[in-house]
Parts: structure tokens; C-alpha cells; sequence
């Protein structure tokens, strides 16, 4: 078996995990310490692990653990979405892009444009195990915009509704969002519905 398909079987098994297993995050955690897993594009996943982020809103400590909490919340979510597929890899990438843009200054833990930079990341990802081009933007889109909910929400300059609503659709981004929110160490569940009702009014504006 060449490389190649090698990585596709993880992939395949990867994704079987996150349709079917309530808390994916545990197929998740025991293959991270694979030696193939640090191999690409695996490698960009096991850099989440090395990415810290804000103990003010993550106290739960690197991406990746905030991600292992996204995607169980997504899998409690996942038959919500019209796409059980597309959300629950949108749940695993949605920080693809974190690794890259994270800075640390005078103690402060910023990544900003990370979700930008993370729909191109997604895209190189997906393209090494499917061709599916449709499904890999469907998917990347979702990333692209799953900050969103905060911009739109607090009127913030970096959200672009007209755009979002052309290239996606709001209510997958407000389930992924919700996944994203109530995935943090310090969350309140009843206060992020609250949040996501919020951005779903303003969108149908």
C-alpha cells in the first residue's frame, strides 16, 4: 500500500469516527500519537496541539483541546445539519488556521485572521483525500465563516453578512457556531443559544 492510500484508509477511518461516535474525540486523541499522524496534512492537525490560546476564553488550554470539545459538541448536533458530513469536518478544521497565525506579545495570545486563513488550509487538507471539489469549499466555507456569529453579533468591521449569505448557508454556520461556542472550558450553554438566536435574527433581516 503506497503512502497515499494509506493516508486516505486513516482518513476514511477518521471520518467514520466522527459520523458515528459520540465522542469522536477519543479515536482522535489515541491516533494523534501515531507516527503517521505527524505526517502531512495529518501534521496539521498535531500543531493544534502545540497552539495555545487565551486562558480568558479557553481555559481549557491549546486548539486542541478546544477542537476534541468542538467536535463532541458537534456530534451531540451533527443530525441537526443538512450536511452531517460537511459539519463535522468544518468541526475538526474550523482552528486549521490557528497554528499559523498565532502571536504571543507582552503575555497576550492573539490569532487573528484565522479563520481566513483557514479556509485555504481546509482546502489543502480535503484535496488530499478527495476531489470532490463541491464538498471540500462547502466544507471550507464553514471555516471561512464560523467567526462570524462574534463580527455580526457585536457589529465588529471584520464580518461580511452579504458575502457569508452568498457563499454559505447562516444556519450551518450558526450550528458550528454554537459547537464552537459551548466547546470552550468557561462556556454557558443557555448563553450561547441566546448568541446564535441573536445572529439568526439579524441574518433574516
Amino acid at each position: 500500500m503506497s503512502d497515499k492510500e494509506y493516508g486516505k484508509e486513516q482518513f476514511l477511518k477518521i471520518e467514520d469516527h466522527l459520523l458515528h461516535d459520540n465522542c469522536p474525540s477519543e479515536y482522535l486523541e489515541q491516533i494523534s500519537g501515531e507516527p503517521w499522524f505527524s505526517d502531512y496534512p495529518f501534521s496539521m492537525l498535531l500543531k493544534l496541539k502545540d497552539t495555545p490560546q487565551s486562558k480568558r476564553y479557553h481555559p481549557e488550554g491549546s486548539v486542541w483541546a478546544h477542537t476534541m470539545m468542538v467536535v463532541n459538541e458537534a456530534a451531540k448536533r451533527r443530525r441537526e445539519s443538512k450536511s452531517e458530513r460537511t459539519l463535522m469536518w468544518a468541526a475538526l478544521l474550523h482552528d486549521i488556521g490557528k497554528p499559523g497565525t498565532t502571536k504571543i506579545k507582552r503575555e497576550k495570545i492573539t490569532s487573528y485572521n484565522h479563520d481566513f486563513e483557514g479556509e485555504q488550509l481546509t482546502e489543502d487538507f480535503l484535496s488530499c483525500f478527495t476531489g470532490d471539489v463541491s464538498w471540500i469549499k462547502s466544507v471550507a466555507k464553514l471555516v471561512k465563516y464560523h467567526m462570524h456569529i462574534l463580527y455580526i453579533t457585536e457589529k465588529l468591521p471584520f464580518g461580511d453578512a452579504v458575502k457569508m449569505k452568498q457563499e454559505t448557508d447562516v444556519n450551518e454556520v450558526a450550528l458550528l457556531g454554537l459547537c464552537d461556542r459551548i466547546g470552550r472550558g468557561n462556556s454557558d450553554p443557555d448563553y450561547e443559544k441566546e448568541i446564535i438566536r441573536k445572529f439568526q435574527k439579524m441574518m433574516l433581516r
